[in-house]
């Protein structure tokens, strides 16, 4: 079941981004629809990358030694997300953006998975987990996603997304293991509905989110639902991009790992630069 190379090695970068800049209220390029779209969706993080963590340590005492240990990593890097995304979402709070009503949608909605099974908040959080590593794929293989941020915020996005190419066969492995004596029709079933409604609400929650601010912005009715159709799905168009990595989800014999993009790591880091410093994975 566990198709993770057996060479890959998970690991935590200590970055910071971002701290002794000015907020810069259209921080991409001036584009108020794209910086709209990634506050809309860093909004979702602090808070969203918790529940992912919550959901696969919830999984990990009877966990293989290995994948026990791919959590302790994938909890690290996520913790540090979190933490960046944190002072991300403040300078977009110091430029003037009111962050209120995309928060309260992200904690309604995971009020209601956390009210039910935890096996429910893992198939979630497998799911995100692969729209979060087809999207960080996108971006770093194609540079104009980013070559309009300011060098910062650009840093911060490439780094995240490095990291989540690296940890996204921990949540599925982690739901292979916890479903290992369901029979496949089911465990099929259950995770292709489970995709099925989180793409939905991914797609319904960001698109208001992002109109929300654009609001916020003097941006209303035609041209901010048409400036965000353009950016999202013509050019650069990462939602149209991505619509095939996204379908081999619901393929037979599925895994992130079916498709090795550890490439586009190397590459990245290289244009990253830096030396990431010491990190401790998580406590056990």
């Amino acid at each position: 079941m566990d198709r993770t190379p057996s060479d890959l090695t998970i690991t935590p970068r200590d970055r910071r981004f971002g701290r002794d800049s000015a907020a810069t209220r259209w921080w991409m390029g001036g584009n108020p629809v794209a910086t709209a779209l990634y506050n809309a969706l860093s909004a979702t993080f602090p808070k969203g990358e918790a529940f992912f963590v919550e959901s696969v340590r919830a999984f990990r005492d009877d966990a293989p030694p290995r994948l026990a240990q791919e959590i302790r990593a994938f909890t690290t890097q996520e913790v540090m997300h979190s933490r960046e995304h944190v002072a991300f979402n403040k300078r977009a709070l110091d430029a003037g953006y009111d962050m209120t009503k995309l928060e309260k949608r992200v904690d309604e909605r995971l009020a209601l998975v956390k009210s039910k099974h935890p096996i429910v908040s893992l198939a979630a959080t497998m799911a995100l987990e692969h729209f979060t590593a087809i999207l960080a794929h996108e971006l770093l293989r194609d540079p104009r996603h980013l070559d309009r941020a300011d060098a910062e915020s650009a840093a911060l996005w490439r780094w995240h997304a490095i990291e989540e190419i690296e940890h996204k066969g921990v949540a599925y492995d982690t739901w292979l293991h916890a479903t290992r004596d369901w029979p496949r029709f089911r465990r099929w079933k259950v995770k292709a509905k489970v995709m099925l409604l989180v793409t939905r609400n991914f797609v319904v929650d960001r698109t208001a989110g992002t109109l929300e601010l654009l609001r916020q912005d003097g941006i209303t009715g035609p041209r901010a639902w048409w400036g965000l159709f353009w950016f999202a799905y013509v050019r650069p168009g990462m939602m149209r991009k991505v619509l095939g990595a996204w379908a081999s989800f619901f393929m037979p014999r599925f895994h992130p790992w079916n498709h090795d993009d550890r490439a586009l790591i190397a590459d990245a880091e290289r244009d990253l630069g830096g030396t990431p410093g010491p990190v401790r994975t998580a406590a056990a």
